[in-house]
């Protein structure tokens, strides 16, 4: 007799036990907005969150791609346009130095801002950011990873923006036009100043061309961004449907439980306080 009330007891002990954690995963349900927190709640659910789960980080991970790739596409265009305007400026400066009524100062002063705009083009060629990132890769583009499959490369090198510029039939750096060009303003040679202006324009269509490019490539970001984020949306509202709780049903569930569990520490106290003789009557 002893012996059955022990387990009696014991199994009474137990299922109390068990309805306090009930109503404590009820009460962290209806605190955090999510019913389903461990496997043993919703197996096949709990699968499929985990499967969500590995899909969002790898999303989050081709997000931050494209969020930096983006960010080194729209520094290549400003770069390129920024290109683009000092040759038109460098144009200006070679048809004014044809004017021969210039004095000496005037023509000095010419030689100066193209040495300047120079300058300035080889520094927006080889700019790097604060990690040391540069702002055109050299040799070749990286690719980067931005989706299952595709990997996007996200800028042009400074070889194809600078390099293998057609000058007359000649291949020619984007230096060593500005560098002809210095040399035809000192020498005061006309033909030598025309050519060089024929040789800056080209150079400008060649980086006009680059510019375009770079406007696909930044385009592409944009339309795979979008669609990352669709995606994105798609898998959180997925996950938020497995995992969030029905306050209505979970607040019932925790309101009944209370109540089992109050009567039955009631029962058990007062059994608790009985003999033995008091229970083989």
């Amino acid at each position: 007799m002893v012996g059955i009330t022990n387990k009696i007891l014991l199994a009474e002990i137990r299922r109390q036990q068990q309805l306090s954690q009930g109503i404590v995963d009820g009460q962290t349900a209806i605190s955090t907005g999510k019913t389903l927190t461990r496997p043993s709640e919703n197996a096949l659910a709990w699968v499929q969150v985990s499967d969500i789960g590995r899909a969002q980080a790898q999303q989050a991970a081709w997000q931050s791609n494209v969020s930096t790739g983006t960010a080194r596409a729209a520094t290549a265009e400003a770069n390129l346009q920024e290109m683009n305007t000092l040759l038109t400026r460098a144009q200006e400066l070679l048809t004014a130095a044809r004017n021969g009524a210039l004095n000496d100062a005037s023509k000095t002063a010419i030689v100066e801002e193209m040495k300047t705009i120079r300058t300035t083009i080889d520094s927006l060629l080889n700019q790097k950011d604060y990690n040391g990132v540069p702002t055109f890769d050299d040799g070749q583009s990286v690719l980067v990873p931005v989706s299952r499959g595709l990997n996007l490369a996200v800028v042009g090198t400074r070889q194809e923006v600078s390099e293998g510029i057609d000058v007359g039939g000649t291949p020619m750096t984007l230096d060593a036009i500005l560098g002809q060009s210095i040399t035809a303003l000192q020498g005061s040679v006309d033909a030598d100043v025309v050519a060089a202006l024929d040789a800056v324009k080209a150079a400008q269509n060649h980086v006009v061309l680059e510019q375009t490019k770079q406007g696909v490539r930044s385009n592409r970001l944009d339309v795979i961004g979008t669609r990352l984020t669709d995606i994105d949306i798609d898998l959180k509202e997925r996950r938020a449907d497995l995992e969030s709780t029905d306050l209505t049903e979970v607040i019932s569930s925790v309101s009944a439980k209370l109540l089992q569990l109050e009567a039955a520490q009631s029962a058990f106290a007062r059994i608790n306080q009985q003999t033995l003789f008091d229970l083989i009557k």
